[in-house]
């Protein structure tokens, strides 16, 4: 019988074996990105359960059946669409999987989508094999989305590739599983060795390698956390790899059962590390970055941070709310209509979203702009005008600022402008910039309170504690308010974190809340900012490496923390 074949009678579910990768949530295949978005339930182990569960559909809960894995029962109608089963967390070893599979076949007997999430690819699974033949002995129609092989996709972000222009020989190797007749082979041949094995066992397996006939002096480089910004990589040889996990000071260790990637051969010798090791070279690899700003407004930079290596860790300081007296937007925007304007200038996001908002209540599109001028004061705001269907006429093409705007806006000419006015919506605590340099230029300014900024409520307990105890790296300061907001809320940074400032007047407000600013965009732009931060930390890195220090984070230097620690 065909596994996609349903026995007459039967109404069975659907499920996918799905690889999630060694880690990295990026390297995920776009089918499996799909499968988990159209899951009714998810089952895996606890360490693929952070990689897939973000793809999962928005608004559905996400439970720990810990019960319902160790008594097999599976929840019924009326539960959560998704339900996730943690495969480990129930009972040890094979049992606990054993019921993660009893839950898989339950629910696909229910007509359940189930998605069985398995680290690396399915294929490589040693379970997932069993699991398939039950789905296909009850009829049970299933599917596999293969997965980066954390034995493929580690070297990779390791800088260590597999093979060279001559081609040689791969082997991989399952340290906990290998006889000694494996041992033997992958001994007596001379090509690249990928071993999968865990921390605490890679002295013995490097043995096992020289007695089967590996020289004691052949390159080994052990990669832990692989893919992930906890990726750690050291390069020794066979003979002297625990010596050198030891001064690392890695072993002994509590986490030695954590899994590694070893790759072992000439050709994946250390030297090339040096030159290929993109991933954990990036200039703010590791690095945990405050980002204080609404969640909205932090979604690019956040994904800016990721492609350098950072770990962005997003705080609201402001809350945007309605004006208190709504009358005067509700004015402006019917003046929109009627033609009462000439221009209308965005200067910011918000604004935007405001405006937005303001015409969906009556009932308007973008075609109601049909005819008005449409300025935007920086890129950001120009794309949130585009993803509403307007294309602004101007936008600064020097300082993306208010001054900047004003350079470029047009003196109003009473011969070729039929009207004078501008209609102007901001926030409540918007400087007056702007306003005058229009009114200078001979322009009528509607003034208009579009939305109003009030302070976010403080953070959880622990991010206070990490800003305050120096657990970031670097924080990103993109106004004077998130300044005195996140000081408010949550406490000033520590003396160690790096404090980067969007322009002189952020800085300003920094330096008056006794921070040393360390970093300045070259232009008021979020983008340059974050550009600012990465060429800091490159040329940190770069300074290290010169005067033969080993590249650290800046949270993992604390001046005086050893003097603080022995007075407590």
């Amino acid at each position: 019988m065909s596994p996609t074949t349903l026995p007459a009678g039967l109404e069975h579910g659907h499920v996918t074996f799905l690889g999630a990768g060694p880690g990295d949530p990026g390297l995920l295949t776009l089918r499996a990105v799909e499968a988990l978005a159209n899951a009714d339930v998810l089952v895996g182990e606890h360490e693929v359960l952070d990689v897939v569960r973000t793809h999962a559909r928005a608004g559905v809960a996400v439970l720990n059946t810990d019960t319902d894995a160790s008594t097999g029962t599976y929840p019924g109608v009326g539960t959560p669409q998704l339900t996730v089963v943690d495969g480990e967390s129930t009972t040890a070893g094979a049992s606990a999987l054993r019921d993660a599979a009893h839950l898989v076949m339950e629910a696909a007997r229910g007509g359940k989508r189930v998605v069985r999430a398995v680290s690396g690819d399915p294929g490589l699974d040693a379970y997932a094999a069993g699991e398939m033949l039950a789905c296909a002995a009850e009829g049970v129609p299933f599917e596999v989305v293969p997965g980066i092989a954390a034995a493929v996709g580690v070297p990779a972000y390791a800088g260590v590739p597999l093979r060279d222009p001559q081609g040689a020989d791969v082997r991989f190797v399952d340290a906990r599983t290998a006889s000694d007749r494996c041992w033997t082979e992958v001994g007596a041949s001379d090509g690249t060795v990928v071993v999968s094995t865990t921390l605490d066992s890679v002295a013995a397996a490097a043995g096992e390698l020289v007695a089967a006939g590996r020289k004691p002096d052949t390159p080994i480089t052990v990669t832990i956390a692989g893919t992930t910004t906890r990726q750690r990589t050291w390069s020794a040889t066979l003979g002297s790899i625990a010596q050198t996990l030891k001064q690392a000071k890695v072993l002994p260790s509590p986490e030695g059962g954590r899994p590694v990637i070893a790759v072992v051969g000439e050709r994946s010798a250390a030297a090339q590390r040096d030159q290929l090791s993109w991933f954990e070279n990036k200039p703010l690899f590791g690095w945990k970055v405050l980002v204080p700003r609404t969640k909205e407004q932090a979604a690019s930079l956040s994904d800016q941070l990721r492609s350098y290596g950072a770990v962005p860790h997003e705080v609201p300081t402001i809350a945007v709310e309605p004006p208190r007296t709504p009358q005067q937007m509700e004015r402006a925007v019917k003046g929109l209509v009627t033609g009462r304007y000439e221009w209308i200038a965005f200067t910011s996001v918000n604004a935007v979203r405001a405006v937005r908002e303001k015409f969906e209540e009556y009932g308007l599109d973008a075609r109601a702009f049909a005819g008005i001028k449409v300025a935007a004061v920086g890129e950001q705001t120009a794309k949130a005008l585009v993803a509403f269907g307007v294309k602004p006429d101007l936008v600064p093409s020097g300082e993306q600022s208010a001054a900047g705007l004003l350079e470029d806006w047009p003196p109003y000419d009473p011969v070729f402008d039929p009207i004078d006015r501008v209609f102007l919506p901001r926030a409540d605590i918007a400087t007056e910039t702007l306003v005058a340099g229009l009114i200078e230029l001979g322009w009528e300014v509607d003034d208009v309170t579009a939305y109003r900024t009030v302070r976010a409520s403080p953070p959880p307990a622990e991010t206070r504690e990490a800003i305050k105890g120096g657990g970031f790296d670097a924080v990103l300061f993109t106004s004077s308010s998130t300044v005195r907001n996140l000081v408010g809320i949550a406490g000033k940074p520590h003396n160690v974190t790096v404090i980067a400032c969007i322009g002189p007047a952020t800085a300003k407000t920094a330096e008056e809340h006794g921070l040393r600013v360390d970093v300045m965009a070259p232009e008021p732009s979020v983008h340059k900012l974050a550009e600012a931060l990465a060429d800091f930390g490159m040329k940190r890195r770069a300074a290290a490496l010169a005067a033969g220090d080993p590249v650290t984070r800046p949270s993992e230097r604390r001046p005086g923390a050893r003097r603080r620690r022995s007075t407590t």
